[in-house]
């Protein structure tokens, strides 16, 4: 049985060298992303893992929000959580593209109170801001968290009244159809943030099944001066698209340290207050200002021509 010991140091290598590779990522997986005729059942797993698309960290408990094509609100079935994963059914009964979205919006940030900083506590938002501040607190600074995680199903033929965007957070307006996605031809999107065109937004695209091989294959793109980018696909599957603002806070005086990976503010996600918070915190950082955490998260279909 010795021959495990030099796979297990092998492995012990690759962890310490590729710390990305075991990061937790926030997903949702569809049975299907595109279905023919007029009614038609999708299963959906969502989950928090360390390998696209494995069940082994924990469910993404949230119930998501359903957009359906003519723009109505629609809603999830048989929504279950457990252990490792959650599950829901889609009963697709209009003709084109749903959305299926998990968004967290929130507030947070610190003040100081008696000579010492203090982190807003979570589910701090921008209803309750004012009650989670105590009276005499100086020094106050707070920023918006807006994580979106969404996935498309397509009915028939793809539509595109789901794309209506809100203006908060990091959001897709399709150029090609995420439902209409080939190997041979090159994806191409555009990211707002906050209702703007996201340049130098950085997009990290990662096909599934990285549990059975030893490299991620990963792609770091960044947006254009007008929030697009085009990806070029490798084999047919399954791909996790994140979305963020990209770059990390400078360390040194002043700075807060960087940002946890994985999606800001999602299941996953470093809590604020953790060790890359300010004075007072676990980490005994000073804090710089704080910047706005967006993130955006999908999963796409890409199919043989």
């Amino acid at each position: 049985m010795n021959f495990r010991k030099p796979l297990v140091a092998a492995a012990a290598v690759i962890a310490i060298a590729a710390p990305a590779a075991i990061a937790h990522r926030q997903w949702m997986l569809p049975s299907s992303t595109t279905v023919s005729g007029t009614d038609n059942w999708v299963t959906v797993d969502a989950a928090v893992s360390n390998d696209l698309f494995f069940f082994d960290h924990q469910p993404l408990r949230a119930v998501p929000v359903v957009t359906q094509p003519d723009g109505t609100a629609g809603q999830v079935e048989n929504h279950n959580i457990g252990k490792f994963r959650a599950t829901f059914d889609l009963h697709l009964t209009q003709q084109g593209t749903y959305k299926v979205a998990v968004v967290n919006e929130g507030v947070f940030g610190s003040y100081v109170l008696n000579g010492e900083r203090k982190m807003l506590p979570r589910g701090t938002n921008t209803a309750n801001l004012a009650a989670a501040i105590p009276a005499g607190a100086t020094d106050v600074q707070t920023a918006e968290n807006v994580s979106r995680n969404e996935i498309f199903i397509t009915q028939g033929a793809p539509t595109n009244t789901v794309f209506k965007t809100t203006g908060k957070g990091i959001e897709l307006v399709p150029v090609t159809h995420p439902n209409d996605l080939v190997t041979n031809e090159p994806g191409n999107f555009q990211f707002l943030k906050n209702g703007k065109p996201g340049a130098g937004l950085t997009v990290t695209v990662i096909p599934g099944g990285i549990r059975y091989r030893d490299a991620l294959h990963e792609q770091v793109l960044k947006t254009d001066a007008e929030g697009k980018v085009s990806v070029k696909w490798g084999q047919p599957g399954m791909y996790w698209v994140m979305v963020n603002e990209g770059g990390e806070r400078p360390e040194g005086p002043g700075a807060g340290g960087p940002r946890p990976q994985g999606a800001p503010g999602g299941q996953g996600a470093a809590p604020a207050g953790g060790p890359q918070a300010g004075p007072g915190g676990p980490g005994g950082r000073p804090m710089g200002p704080v910047r706005a955490r967006v993130s955006y998260v999908t999963t796409l279909e890409v199919l043989a021509p």
